[in-house]
């Protein structure tokens, strides 16, 4: 199979005919072999009976149904699993992501051989205060932390080898960073093409300003579990350490200077009262890697590494 199409959607039923007959176009006019994959998250219009009724038409078209609203990355997860195709393309259900970029885009992973490239909505329909803005500054930050020059980081329109998806896992709200999952998991041949973004023509945007502060905190936690996941020793027993020490040296001028000067008091200062509380959190934090590596240590996927090539075995 050439292509799997992934379409996480959520409310989407009067977008969903039109984009199915669009996607189904321009794969019979470029002669791929496809399916499309779509992932109801929790719909509360008639969109299941929608898809129902395309898989029945065609079952090239394939349904996910949740129970309720995982999010985004939850579905794109469920069915990066399912995916079959050499290449795998993501793309929003609302219209404003164009089927006429598959080709395209497929061409760039088969041809010039990337392992993931992503949409640059350059010229954007999106309200400037709410999405443009923090979307120009969180995709600063995210290139700034981690080191991949991509221009827009959440662009729903992407495409990936079939064996990227396979190798990721997607929570939380990582969708907005595959790009970095990827880099991590050793894909570090991503680029970038300039897509076009067009107007919503049905329903309104499910995204608000929380998206932001989530994304923040998702982009944290994978430059942490990037670095130091399987050595958690290092972050949390450098800290440790350090703030342990800090501590000591304070207590050891309280002692010193006790001895020198009798009549100095050491627990009428608060610089006593500071010393033991660095010193206690520079255990907590010595204790807090102990810990960490030993869970690291036991854990399944430890010792696992995405091998590139076998030659010579």
């Amino acid at each position: 199979m050439n292509i799997s199409v992934i379409i996480p959607l959520k409310d989407e039923a009067d977008s969903l005919p039109e984009l199915t007959d669009w996607i189904r176009k321009v794969m019979e006019i470029n002669a791929y072999s496809y399916e499309v994959i779509l992932v109801d998250d929790g719909s509360t219009d008639q969109s299941w009976e929608v898809i129902s009724s395309i898989h029945q038409n065609d079952n090239r078209f394939k349904g996910i149904k949740f129970k309720r609203n995982y999010g985004k990355s939850a579905a794109l997860n469920v069915a990066f699993k399912e995916a079959k195709g050499d290449v795998v393309i993501t793309m929003d259900a609302d219209l404003q992501d164009s089927p006429d970029e598959i080709p395209s885009l497929y061409r760039k992973v088969m041809h010039e051989n990337f392992d993931l490239v992503s949409g640059w909505k350059k010229k954007r329909f999106d309200n400037v205060l709410t999405k443009n803005i923090p979307s120009k500054f969180f995709n600063a930050v995210t290139r700034k932390m981690s080191g991949i020059q991509l221009n827009d980081f959440n662009c729903g329109l992407k495409a990936y080898k079939n064996e990227v998806i396979k190798n990721i896992d997607v929570y939380g709200e990582m969708h907005r960073y595959i790009p970095v999952l990827a880099k991590w998991a050793g894909y570090s041949k991503i680029g970038e093409k300039e897509v076009e973004h067009r107007a919503r023509k049905y329903g309104i945007s499910k995204f608000g300003w929380e998206r932001f502060i989530n994304g923040f905190l998702d982009l944290t936690t994978i430059m942490f579990i990037g670095k130091f996941g399987k050595k958690p020793m290092q972050f949390f027993g450098l800290l440790g350490t350090a703030s342990f020490m800090i501590g000591l040296l304070i207590s050891l001028y309280l002692i010193i200077s006790k001895v020198i000067n009798l009549d100095f008091t050491i627990t009428n200062r608060p610089s006593f009262y500071i010393a033991l509380t660095i010193m206690m959190i520079g255990t907590q934090l010595f204790l807090a890697g102990f810990i960490g590596e030993l869970v690291s240590r036991n854990a399944s996927d430890r010792n696992c590494y995405n091998i590139d090539s076998t030659k010579g075995i």
